[in-house]
């Protein structure tokens, strides 16, 4: 029962960026385990993995469609969290009104060294089914090659390590977005992520290049909060589209009174009805 509790405040902690944390204590066992958040930071692109299939693939494959990705750094046989993680990013994308492979992929890559491509194609057949849309194009499930995943890994600042005691690896439950050129622009935390905080991390990763018109009103409206872990309404950005908003209206009312006030001061031919001697 102890121990249980004691994972369930660990995952909470770890669920947190490093800079957020305080003086909050971990456990010996996952000190060092965490994301430091490199918001803006290039990817290596050609770093080189292994798919579902067993082909080798390199990053910049998923790319260079010019479409935002949503990055996850899990491992197959994980016993729980990379499960919980996954589960709730696919419970999030059911909600969101756009397809893997068509406005954005997905990349998943283990960062176990021992997964295999099976175990990868067994995770995707999972996910799919699970995710119930036609995706196979759009989401991809990695292994690591040649220790590719650690530079991937230290490049989105994702820290974990081997549990020798658990025989699992600690990690933060995190999913994250790049930009269309291997850029990161957001961290999402926790195993249960809004539909709307993960299509507003779409939109703001795809640099106004996806997203309806509301989409990007909202991205204006709501703005990210580190604290919440989420997308929160940023009162101010609200105040200003509100009076702009006010402003509009305005004119419009003023516009129309005036052309009613020179609608009344003509006569029927259109003459002013008041003329000068």
């Amino acid at each position: 029962m102890y121990t249980h509790a004691l994972k369930v405040v660990a995952i909470s902690l770890l669920a947190l960026p490093l800079a957020l944390r305080g003086d909050e204590k971990l456990p010996p066992e996952l000190e060092g385990v965490g994301v430091g958040e490199r918001l803006g930071h290039h990817v290596d692109l050609n770093l080189e993995f292994v798919n579902e299939s067993g082909r080798p693939v390199k990053l910049r494959e998923f790319f260079s469609t010019g479409k935002p990705v949503l990055l996850t750094l899990a491992y197959y046989t994980c016993p729980m969290l990379c499960n919980l993680i996954l589960n709730g990013q696919t419970a999030a994308l059911k909600e969101v009104p756009w397809t893997p492979g068509e406005q954005f992929e997905v990349v998943t890559v283990s960062f176990d060294p021992r997964d295999t491509p099976e175990l990868a194609r067994k995770k995707k057949t999972n996910y799919l089914e699970m995710y119930g849309k036609p995706s196979g194009e759009g989401w991809h499930f990695l292994t690591d090659y040649d220790e590719n995943v650690k530079k991937l890994a230290d490049q989105v600042g994702f820290h974990y390590k081997w549990d020798q005691q658990q025989e699992q690896f600690a990690h933060t439950a995190v999913i994250m977005f790049l930009t269309p050129d291997g850029r990161v622009s957001r961290y999402l935390y926790g195993i249960k992520f809004s539909p709307r905080d993960v299509r507003l991390a779409l939109t703001e990763a795809g640099e106004g290049k996806m997203g309806s018109t509301v989409d990007k009103l909202l991205l204006y409206c709501f703005h990210y909060d580190p604290s919440s872990k989420g997308y929160t309404l940023f009162a101010m950005n609200v105040m200003r589209a509100g009076g702009a908003l006010t402003v509009v209206i305005l004119a419009f009312v003023i516009l129309r009174l005036l052309r009613r006030e020179r609608y009344r001061a003509a006569g029927p031919s259109g003459e002013p009805l008041v003329t000068v001697k």
